[in-house]
């Protein structure tokens, strides 16, 4: 087993599932791999098994119905605590996050000492691609919104790119988490900077997908909006001890 788990929610990625399992491994630097697959119809799942039988660290946890992303994540955190993976990483399908960028999130981690490592996109300037620009206004503005509601000093709030020490996940406590959907990213980030974690944002470009559908919607920005709000009000009532 290598000290590192990459955790890759799927559903509906044919077209991109076998090319971002080839890419991780062809890092080599002690990745295993984990996809989280919502119940594919489109045979997701069975391109993962053929990748199985060609690699030991592939793993694969099939669910029944699309149950939500930050769901999907819990799900793989667990998965990470119980195998004693110490660097867990949270990675798109679609390419949007490149493979080669989870190097200098362990690096942050584990040679640099921080506790989370955030693959950012607006830490230097706006790094998008291919993206539309209402909804890189959406996407940034999101993030502004958030730091003026939570004081949270990140820059890239709603940034899905990730890395995680084990006893980060394992302070927070997987059963705290509530949102299950865009709120999700936000609400780690903030649970672990409540904690007193150290984190930092390693700068990445973010590329749009090319193949395949968005999962991206505006009631999940809606969400957010109102998530932020009633997270930042509940913290005001809770200590956080570690």
């Amino acid at each position: 087993m290598n000290d590192s788990l990459v955790i890759i929610p799927t559903f509906n990625e044919k077209e991109n599932i076998e090319a971002i399992i080839n890419a991780v491994i062809d890092l080599g630097h002690g990745f295993d791999i984990l996809i989280v697959d919502d119940g594919s119809p489109d045979g997701t799942a069975d391109l993962v098994k053929a990748q199985q039988a060609k690699h030991t660290n592939i793993h694969l946890i099939q669910r029944k119905g699309k149950l939500g992303l930050g769901t999907a994540y819990i799900t793989g955190f667990q998965f990470a605590i119980d195998h004693g993976y110490d660097f867990i990483f949270e990675m798109d399908a679609d390419f949007s996050h490149n493979p080669t960028d989870l190097l200098a999130l362990k690096k942050a981690c584990k040679v640099d000492g921080y506790d989370m490592a955030v693959g950012s996109r607006y830490i230097s300037g706006v790094n998008v691609v291919n993206w539309p620009m209402d909804r890189v206004l959406m996407s940034y503005c999101a993030s502004k919104y958030v730091q003026f509601i939570t004081g949270i000093p990140i820059k890239d709030t709603t940034a899905g790119f990730k890395c995680y020490r084990r006893n980060v996940l394992e302070t927070i406590g997987l059963k705290n988490i509530h949102f299950v959907g865009y709120a999700f990213q936000i609400e780690m980030k903030f649970q672990a900077w409540k904690y007193n974690f150290k984190i930092t944002e390693v700068p990445i470009i973010f590329t749009d997908r090319t193949l395949g559908q968005s999962k991206m919607s505006r009631g999940i920005f809606k969400e957010a909006v109102i998530g932020v709000v009633q997270m930042k009000i509940k913290s005001l009532f809770k200590k956080y001890i570690r």
